[in-house]
């Protein structure tokens, strides 16, 4: 699904290069939930843009359904966002003069999938993240959490390969956040496959693996045993990233 070789970015300052990610290597699985983990600045969420197309790398590759990102142009780039990436934002970025409904039917009509049955999958994806009945409310008559099952909605409107989500419950509450989450494992379980940036510990616990950056590298990574409880988990998730000086 998802191949990464020696990939490096870096970003030019007044005070010279500085390097974001440095020679990294990454397999993700169809099928997988992999979760990113890392302190601020080691490099997360400049790995989530560079793996969708949202930005170049300066050198490597990226191979993303069989595609080789390097050397798409602009239009290449933004069909393949269009098609092969759902991406959920953490501050969910709805069109505000937009209802829910048709912050979700604008993402499909832009994409390539056929249209004619297209109100009838926006409404089961508003039925699948629980707000079907606030099809008709702009986004600034509803709840943050509801804003963002609209951009779940809006991201796998046109059924794509890959969800990519940064730190999509950075802006809700402990409730909320869990409801969000769960949806994720519902959609994993149909076969979505996921990647999610988070540094919250019960975040990370709901996927599969976890992979630790720091200092744009991919240090190590940990895969949970699909059977242990979520508390149990947690703690050894914890002590896991604590060895790696998280």
């Amino acid at each position: 699904m998802l191949s990464v070789a020696n990939m490096n970015k870096s970003f030019q300052t007044d005070g010279g290069d500085v390097d974001v990610i440095r020679d990294l290597n990454l397999e993700i699985e169809k099928g997988e939930f992999a979760v990113i983990m890392g302190s601020s600045g080691s490099g997360k969420s400049s790995l989530l843009y560079l793996l969708c197309g949202l930005d170049q790398p300066n050198d490597g590759s990226i191979m993303l359904d069989g595609t080789e990102l390097h050397g798409l142009n602009e239009e290449e780039l933004a069909v393949l966002r269009r098609d092969g990436v759902g991406f959920v934002f953490q501050d969910f970025n709805l069109v505000g003069h937009l209802t829910l409904l048709e912050n979700i039917l604008v993402a499909g009509y832009l994409g390539r999938g056929g249209k004619k049955d297209l109100p009838q999958r926006a409404r089961h994806l508003m039925g699948l993240v629980g707000i079907e009945n606030l099809a008709d409310r702009l986004p600034s008559r509803v709840s943050g959490g509801e804003q963002q099952r609209c951009a779940i909605a809006r991201a796998l409107i046109n059924m794509p390969p890959i969800l990519m989500a940064d730190e999509p419950t950075g802006n809700l509450s402990s409730a909320v956040s869990t409801a969000v989450l769960d949806l994720f494992n519902t959609i994993h379980k149909e076969g979505q496959t996921i990647v999610l940036v988070t540094h919250e510990l019960k975040a990370a616990c709901r996927g599969e693996r976890v992979l630790f950056m720091r200092d744009g590298a991919i240090l190590d990574n940990y895969r949970f045993d699909a059977d242990t409880a979520m508390i149990d988990r947690e703690i050894a998730l914890f002590q896991w990233l604590s060895e790696r000086g998280w």
